[in-house]
């Protein structure tokens, strides 16, 4: 996408949630780059406010809003709050995520209940009270970021996938039912991202997530401003792990039968990415 194109993005209202690291700081930093006006939702007011600093954007165009999505009353809040500082909303993009992993007996039933919340319920509810905002300024954009495991079930990840999956239905149903409103409902489904939210956890990441090749936060976030500027409903990255994903969906049998090899593949991702974490040092984001 080039920056001509980004330019369409000057003057909107881009709220970004779960802002502060990873792939939301940096679809902040390229929405900032392009001259958008930034709503910043995550949950430590700290980290936020330090990172809000750092963008290159007119600081009264970003405004850092600390709020718990697990909060049933912040979504809400958020959309209020967004108003009353810009005076409407144009794009708003779901990001924020929990993922518990291991084996469902393995995980306690209400972090198992924590991960619908957040990812799933929070999701539902924001995109929701968005529409109206979005209609009074004649259309606009929502921008889920789901997840291949919400593309084929994932074992160890049950749960996740279960509310990727579910973003992912509401997404394309919802879509759906504005046709013709001028708001769009977009979708970008990653596979496995270099950021802490797997590296922090490796030991934990199953074998077949790392058996696909890995994006960079700054990848999957040229993804999203590009959700927001074209027409694709969904885009699933890379490209082979999502056609991979949409095979293992509708053959479920050769899933089975490919998984070993996949696992061979991810546990020497695996022990390749704890041997370069070991001469790095600990990560920072």
């Amino acid at each position: 996408m080039s920056t001509a194109d980004r330019s369409a993005l000057r003057g909107r209202v881009v709220v970004v949630v779960g802002a502060s690291q990873g792939i939301g700081a940096e679809v902040a930093r390229a929405a900032a780059a392009a001259g958008a006006k930034l709503v910043l939702v995550a949950r430590g007011a700290e980290r936020l406010q330090a990172f809000a600093a750092t963008l290159p954007a007119n600081p009264a165009d970003v405004f850092a809003l600390p709020a718990d999505i697990a909060d049933p009353t912040a979504g809400r809040m958020i959309l209020e709050r967004t108003v009353a500082r810009f005076g409407g909303l144009d794009v708003l993009i779901n990001n924020a995520a929990l993922h518990h992993r291991g084996p469902v007996e393995s995980v306690d039933p209400e972090a198992l209940a924590a991960m619908v919340d957040v990812n799933l319920r929070a999701v539902v509810d924001l995109t929701t009270r968005a529409l109206p905002h979005l209609r009074a300024r004649g259309g606009g954009v929502v921008v889920q970021v789901a997840s291949l495991a919400g593309c084929v079930p994932t074992p160890g990840s049950a749960t996740y996938s279960a509310t990727k999956f579910g973003v992912r239905a509401f997404s394309r149903a919802l879509d759906e039912e504005l046709r013709g409103s001028g708001i769009r409902i977009k979708v970008v489904s990653p596979g496995p991202v270099d950021t802490g939210f797997i590296l922090d956890d490796l030991d934990r990441v199953t074998d077949l997530t790392l058996s696909q090749p890995m994006s960079t936060a700054a990848q999957v976030a040229d993804a999203v401003i590009d959700a927001i500027l074209n027409d694709r409903f969904e885009n699933k990255m890379p490209g082979t792990s999502g056609a991979l994903t949409t095979l293992g969906y509708v053959a479920p049998g050769l899933a089975r039968l490919l998984r070993p090899l996949l696992e061979r593949k991810g546990r020497a991702a695996k022990a390749r990415l704890k041997a370069a974490q070991g001469g790095a040092g600990p990560r920072s984001d």
